[in-house]
């Protein structure tokens, strides 16, 4: 008998290419479009999961074995399936987006001969990169240690810019930046903080944050954010 908690389909990565075509030949503008189709998608199956009051990890047979009857397995199934196929197309996806930054910025820098001043310089640290810089629209008041918040470089005090797809246009109350952690739980996110070091200096950065469980305290992040 087939195991009865397993997808409908494989759950390995995907060796199709994108959902619509390959993402490589897309612009910046097309690719972003297709990040936040992706991630509505992930969101309305994560809905449908939510009405069976399930979740990816929830048993689906009784204590004794017998598949439950107070639930549609299939479609919890077929829905959970969905989702690692999406998850995957997701992944792939920040992939070509993370290079295709890279791709432009260092395009930018090699055209670019222009020293900035002290007053307007935005230093980069690690693996940041240089962007336009929104405004910020929460802050860091404090990271747990040992988290995956810690882990990522967040200090108590950093400002953060934009939280993956989140940012102070769309935020509505931090409550996306919450729908952002629970869609992308163990993928990464890309988190643009301003960080202050002096009294008239601040380091841009960009850090790479991923939420999960099991890492010995509460929540997926273990850092506590408030809104500007």
């Amino acid at each position: 008998m087939d195991n009865i908690h397993a997808p409908t389909v494989p759950s390995g990565p995907s060796s199709r290419p994108l959902t619509n075509g390959n993402a490589k030949h897309l612009s910046f503008a097309e690719l972003q479009a297709k990040k936040e189709n992706l991630e509505a998608k992930l969101k309305a199956l994560s809905g449908v999961l939510d009405s069976h009051g399930v979740n990816m990890e929830t048993p689906l047979t009784t204590a004794d074995g017998f598949p439950r009857a107070d639930i549609d397995i299939a479609q919890i199934r077929t829905t959970r399936a969905r989702i690692i196929h999406l998850k995957n197309d997701y992944k792939d996806l920040m992939n070509v987006i993370e290079k295709h930054l890279h791709e432009h910025f260092a395009s930018i820098q090699d055209t670019e001969d222009v020293t900035p001043t002290p007053a307007n310089r935005a230093e980069l640290l690690g693996d940041s990169i240089l962007t336009t810089l929104e405004e910020p629209f929460a802050k860091v008041n404090s990271v747990v240690p040992g988290s995956p918040a810690e882990s990522a470089g967040l200090k108590p005090g950093d400002e953060i810019r934009n939280f993956g797809y989140v940012n102070k246009s769309n935020h509505d109350g931090l409550k996306k930046v919450a729908e952002c952690v629970q869609g992308n739980e163990d993928q990464r996110i890309l988190v643009k903080i301003s960080r202050r070091i002096e009294s008239d200096r601040r380091q841009e950065l960009h850090l790479n944050l991923t939420p999960r469980r099991n890492w010995g305290g509460r929540g997926l992040l273990g850092c506590h954010i408030l809104p500007l």
